[in-house]
C-alpha cells in the first residue's frame, strides 16, 4: 500500500486544480450545480454508483441508502457524486438477467474512468448486480467498497415462513399436482415478498454478496444485514466514512483480491450450500483479474469444506435467521482453518482481525463443525462425454436417491418446446426419465436463462414425485433445488455432445465419482453430429450482436473476450 496521498496527488485534482482553461470549465460547472470550490477541490471525490430502479424491487430502497452514503463521505471529508447506472433486475429482464451483467460491468468501469473519480461506493445486491459491479471496479481499479443491499425480511403467510423462490417452486409444484388451491396461491403470492431487499433465501443474490465479504470487498458483517433494519443505514454510513480513507490510502482492488482471497471466496460458496451461479461469476471476476481458475479448483476445495449455513434452499432457515445467528463473521469464525486470515480487506485489516470475537448465536442456523448440514460443499463439478468442458450441479439441494442415476433421455429443443409438450399427458416420460433441455446456453438461449430447473411432468407431479434428473447448458436460480444439472459446456448450441441427445438415449449421472455421461457409441454421435445444423441467429443488431460475438463459455466465466487484462498474471487459483 502506498503512503497517504497529498490533495493534489488526488486523481480529481487533475481535473479541478490546476490554474488552466480545461479545468476553469471543470470548476464552473460545479459551481453550476451549486457546489463551492472548497467542496471538491483537494477532497476525494467519491463516485457512489448507484442501481436503484423504480423497476427492482431488490433495490428500492437504495436511493434513500445512497443518502446515507452521502453523509459518511461528507463526515470524512470527501465529496460525494451519485452515479446512476444501469440496472439489473432478475424479476423483470428478459430474456435473461445474465444477458446483461457484461453490459453493467461496462458500464461501472467506463463511468469510473472517465470522470473524475478517486474512490467508489458500489451498491447492488439483486443476482447479476454484485458480480457486474465488482468485475468493473477491477478492471477501472480505483479505491473500491462494496455495498450490498440486504436481503428483503422474511416472507409469511397462513402461519408459515415463505422463501423466496424456494417455496415459490414447492407451492406451484403442489398447485399442479391439484393439491394448492388458487386462492392459497394468491395468498402466497401476496406473502412472499414482504419489504425491500434481495431474496432472503441462500440464492445467488446472498451467495454473491457473501462472496464480496470473503474477499474483503465490503466492511465486516456487512454481506446479511437486511435491507430494513436501521443497521443496514449504519452500515450505509460506515461505507462512505470508510471510503474516503481507502482514497487517501489508495487501497484498490488489486490490492485486495488475490489468489489466496479468492481461495477463501470459494471456501466460503461451499460452507454456505451457495448457489451454482457464483461459479460462473467467480471465474469471470478471477479472469478480470488476470488468475486462471479452473473449475476443478471448486471441487478441490468442496472436497474439505463442510456446508454450516442451514438456510433454503439447502436448509431450514432464512437470511434473516443467519444475521441473527451471527452471520458470516459467525460461520468463517467456524472454519478459521480452511481460510487464509492474511488477505486483506477494505477496511485496512485482515480477515483474520476482523473475525475476532465472531461467534454463532443459534447452532441450529449456523452448524458446529461436528454436526454439518453435509460434510463436503454443496456444489459438485461433473465431467464426462456429455460435458467434456464441465457441469455443475447443486447436490446439497437433490434427492440423494438421485446422486447415481442411469435413466433414458427426454429431450427439448428449446424453452418454447418444453413449455408446449413437458405436460402433455402423451409425453413418453416416467420417474426414471432424465428431461434434457437443449439450446440454453450463453449463445443458445441468448443470454443462458434460469431454466436448469425444469419443470417436472404434471403427471408425474401427481404421482408424488417431487424431483427427477434433469440436465441442460442453462443455469438456475439460487432458490431453487432438486437434480438439476446445470451449465453444460460446450453448450448445445455450438453443435456439443447435449446438441446430439436423441430421446431414449441413455444417460447416467455419477455425483459421487463427479461423472455425466452419454451412453451412445462413438461411430453412431460421429452420425448425427454430421448431420446436425447450427440454429439460426434471429438477433442482428446492437449489444446484443455484440455478445454473441465475444461471449465465452460457462466454464470462462461468460465474459467477453475483449474486456481480460491486457498482460495476465502466471498465478492460479
Amino acid at each position: 500500500m502506498t503512503a497517504r496521498k497529498k490533495p493534489e496527488e488526488l486523481r480529481s485534482y487533475t481535473w479541478f486544480g490546476p490554474d488552466t482553461l480545461r479545468a476553469f470549465g471543470h470548476r464552473s460547472r460545479m459551481l453550476q450545480l451549486g457546489y463551492q470550490r472548497e467542496d471538491f477541490i483537494g477532497k476525494p471525490v467519491i463516485a457512489i454508483i448507484n442501481t436503484w430502479s423504480e423497476i427492482n424491487p431488490c433495490h428500492a430502497h437504495l436511493r434513500e441508502r445512497a443518502e446515507a452514503v452521502k453523509r459518511g463521505v461528507w463526515q470524512a471529508g470527501g465529496f460525494p457524486v451519485e452515479v446512476p447506472t444501469i440496472t439489473i433486475t432478475e424479476t423483470y429482464m428478459k430474456p435473461s438477467p445474465m444477458l446483461y451483467r457484461n453490459l453493467l460491468a461496462m458500464d461501472t468501469e467506463e463511468a469510473l474512468r472517465s470522470l473524475p473519480i478517486d474512490g467508489a461506493v458500489l451498491m447492488g445486491g439483486c443476482d447479476k448486480t454484485t458480480p457486474a459491479l465488482l468485475m468493473g471496479a477491477i478492471s477501472a481499479n480505483f479505491p473500491a467498497i462494496y455495498l450490498p443491499a440486504g436481503p428483503m425480511l422474511r416472507g409469511n403467510w397462513d402461519g408459515k415462513t415463505l422463501g423466496s423462490g424456494t417455496d415459490v417452486w414447492k407451492f406451484w409444484a403442489d398447485r399442479c399436482a391439484g393439491v394448492v388451491s388458487d386462492e392459497e396461491w394468491r395468498g402466497v403470492e401476496g406473502g412472499i415478498a414482504r419489504s425491500a431487499g434481495f431474496c432472503m433465501t441462500m440464492g445467488t443474490a446472498s451467495t454473491m454478496t457473501a462472496i464480496a465479504e470473503s474477499l474483503g470487498m465490503t466492511l465486516p458483517g456487512a454481506s446479511s444485514i437486511p435491507a430494513a433494519d436501521s443497521n443496514h443505514v449504519r452500515l450505509a454510513m460506515d461505507t462512505g466514512r470508510r471510503v474516503v480513507e481507502m482514497a487517501w490510502e489508495g487501497l484498490r482492488p488489486s490490492d485486495i483480491l488475490t489468489p489466496s482471497s479468492l481461495r477463501n471466496a470459494i471456501t466460503v460458496d461451499m460452507a454456505i450450500g451457495g448457489s451454482t451461479n457464483a461459479i460462473i461469476h467467480l471465474v469471470a471476476i478471477a479472469r478480470r483479474l488476470g488468475f486462471d481458475l479452473p473449475l476443478t479448483r471448486f471441487d478441490e476445495i468442496s472436497a474439505n469444506v463442510p456446508v454450516l449455513a442451514n438456510i433454503r434452499p439447502s436448509g431450514e432457515y432464512l437470511m434473516e435467521d443467519f444475521y441473527y445467528a451471527g452471520g458470516l463473521r459467525a460461520l468463517m469464525a467456524e472454519i478459521p482453518d480452511l481460510l487464509d486470515l492474511d488477505c486483506l480487506t477494505v477496511n485496512g485489516k485482515t480477515l483474520g482481525e476482523n473475525l475476532e470475537g465472531a461467534k454463532a448465536l443459534n447452532r441450529n442456523v449456523i452448524r458446529e463443525r461436528s454436526n454439518p448440514l453435509q460434510e463436503t460443499g454443496g456444489t459438485a463439478i461433473l465431467y464426462g462425454s456429455l460435458a467434456p468442458d464441465g457441469a455443475v450441479i447443486k447436490h446439497v439441494a437433490a434427492d440423494k436417491q438421485l446422486w447415481q442415476h442411469t435413466g433414458p433421455a427426454v429431450v427439448f429443443h428449446g424453452f418454447d418446446d418444453m413449455e408446449a409438450r413437458v405436460n402433455d399427458d402423451d409425453l413418453n416420460v416416467d420417474e426414471n426419465s432424465v428431461l434434457v433441455l437443449q439450446n440454453a446456453g450463453p449463445l443458445g438461449a441468448p443470454g443462458m436463462p434460469e431454466w436448469g430447473m425444469l419443470p417436472i411432468p404434471k403427471k408425474i407431479l401427481k404421482r408424488g414425485i417431487r424431483d427427477m434428473v434433469r440436465i441442460s447448458d442453462s443455469r438456475m436460480s439460487g432458490t431453487s433445488y432438486g437434480t438439476c444439472v446445470l451449465h453444460v459446456a460446450p453448450e448445445s448450441y455450438l453443435g456439443s455432445p447435449l446438441a446430439l441427445v436423441q430421446d431414449g438415449d441413455m444417460i447416467t449421472l455419477d455425483i459421487p465419482n463427479r461423472k455425466i455421461d452419454l451412453l451412445v457409441s462413438e461411430d453412431e454421435l460421429a452420425l448425427r453430429r454430421a448431420a446436425w445444423k447450427k440454429p439460426i441467429e434471429t438477433d442482428k443488431r446492437g449489444y446484443l450482436s455484440l455478445y454473441r460475438e465475444h461471449v465465452s463459455q460457462a466454464n470462462e466465466g461468460c465474459d467477453f473476450d475483449f474486456l481480460k487484462p491486457i498482460a495476465e498474471h502466471v498465478a492460479q487459483i
